[in-house]
């Protein structure tokens, strides 16, 4: 994936580091490559540009990238080191051919939740983690000849990320429709009913914006997957679609959707910060803001039923302590 902009280093040296023209040099030719690069990689590309820079500076700088977070170090189990970019790139994981030594990154919310889970439960403070799936690529297994172009692109990105929009919104769609089946207060079944609209509006935007990506790549549909968010935020709205059949009130109702739109926003923000500026992060990020506007509208909702069925209880005993006294 492209970088949009180069770090500040001065912001990003690591304790006791120096400034350095040869190091800046070396960090701008780093960061505008992709994929996995080997020290010797970055050696003869630094050298198209400058001869005068030693081996030694780049191995040196190298370390100083991964203590700087700007560089991660992998093994791909050929007998050295590569480097990829870490500086503003999501935290991915690898699938490694053992017979090609091709890697393929891929991102996943469960695994990352999994981690998360783990850590936190043994108290621990994780600093950085690898996970590496070692296998036969199909190419190796079947005779295929390797796709081109079959990388993580920027393209990629944002047909998953909008893979994932549309995926949500559809789920969204049939909570809120299904809510607007059940509701019993007028008000909130005009809620329900509004979103639901404005679900389908949105999921008709969002199935455009897909086939125009696609229509800049003709096959873009076919490449290999990077985000794996099967079990994100779509599967809130399922869930709780699937317990509007369980006989709830228009509060319970209202208290689904306000705990679906929270999880979906929070879901969508959270990865939307993570990812370098791309197409996929502004997808993630303009519908982090959709979700809390529907969070907002939902928790509205759900107050002035409360207050409206408090004015309801209250009006009652009054009226029967006036039909007394008279």
């Amino acid at each position: 994936m492209a970088i949009s902009s180069l770090p500040d280093l001065r912001a990003l040296k690591p304790e006791g580091g120096k400034r350095s023209s040869k190091r800046e040099q070396i960090v701008n030719v780093f960061l505008r490559q992709e994929g996995h690069l080997s020290a010797d990689d970055l050696v003869d590309l630094i050298r198209r540009d400058d001869h005068r820079i030693s081996r030694a500076t780049v191995y040196r700088t190298l370390q100083w990238m991964v203590d700087a977070g700007i560089a991660r170090k992998v093994d791909f189990g050929e007998g050295r080191f590569r480097f990829e970019h870490s500086y503003r790139q999501p935290r991915h994981f690898h699938l490694i051919c053992k017979t090609c030594h091709r890697s393929y990154e891929f991102l996943s919310s469960d695994i990352e939740a999994l981690v998360e889970e783990v850590a936190t439960a043994r108290n621990f403070s994780p600093s950085q983690s690898v996970v590496q799936i070692y296998g036969t690529c199909e190419e190796c297994k079947t005779g295929k000849q390797p796709a081109t172009g079959d990388g993580h692109t920027d393209l990629v990105f944002a047909r998953d990320a909008l893979r994932i929009a549309i995926a949500t919104e559809r789920s969204g769609l049939e909570f809120y429709t299904r809510a607007a089946k059940i509701a019993r207060d007028a008000r909130g079944r005009k809620i329900f009913q509004d979103l639901a609209a404005e679900e389908k509006e949105h999921l008709a935007t969002l199935e455009a914006r897909y086939a125009e990506l696609l229509q800049r790549d003709p096959q873009l549909e076919s490449r290999p997957t990077f985000l794996f968010f099967k079990g994100a935020a779509n599967g809130l709205f399922a869930e709780g679609a699937e317990r509007l059949t369980k006989g709830v009130n228009d509060q319970q109702a209202l208290l689904i959707g306000i705990r679906c739109e929270r999880g979906s926003h929070r879901f969508f923000k959270k990865y939307g910060e993570r990812f370098e500026d791309s197409e996929g992060k502004q997808v993630f990020l303009e519908f982090a803001d959709e979700e809390r506007e529907h969070l907002d509208l939902l928790v509205r909702e759900y107050r002035a039923l409360v207050a409206r069925q408090g004015r309801t209880k209250r009006k009652r005993p009054a009226s029967t302590a006036r039909a007394s006294a008279r």
